[in-house]
């Protein structure tokens, strides 16, 4: 991801049959932002095994979604709003995975 794009989570579970719009929609209600500013926007499903991300990448909205065969996503609780996570636990020599020695830094 390019340099200063911020990850936002909604907390709590989200609804996995909306779409496109009303998640661009979910963006400025929850997260008091524009979807198509550049920054991903991350919402989890009641069970935990599906993710749907948004994300601008300046000619174009992506929507891309991750389904889990086994595992849950690790989620910050139902708090009232949204986080961003900080990106710069992420090592560019291990293809951005996180170092096992610094973890996902949750902030409001």
């Amino acid at each position: 991801m390019p340099a200063g794009v911020r990850v936002w989570l909604a907390t709590g579970y989200t609804d996995m049959r909306k779409g496109f719009p009303s998640l661009t929609l979910r963006v400025q209600e929850i997260f008091h932002r524009d979807p198509l500013g550049g920054h991903l926007f991350c919402f989890r499903g009641r069970r935990g095994n599906v993710l749907k991300m948004i994300w601008h990448n300046g000619q174009g909205a992506c929507p891309f979604t991750k389904r889990l065969e086994r595992g849950r996503f690790i989620w910050p609780g139902p708090a009232e709003g949204g986080v961003t996570i900080s990106t710069g636990g992420t090592d560019k020599r291990r293809g951005g995975r996180h170092r096992s020695d610094e973890a996902l830094r949750l902030r409001s």
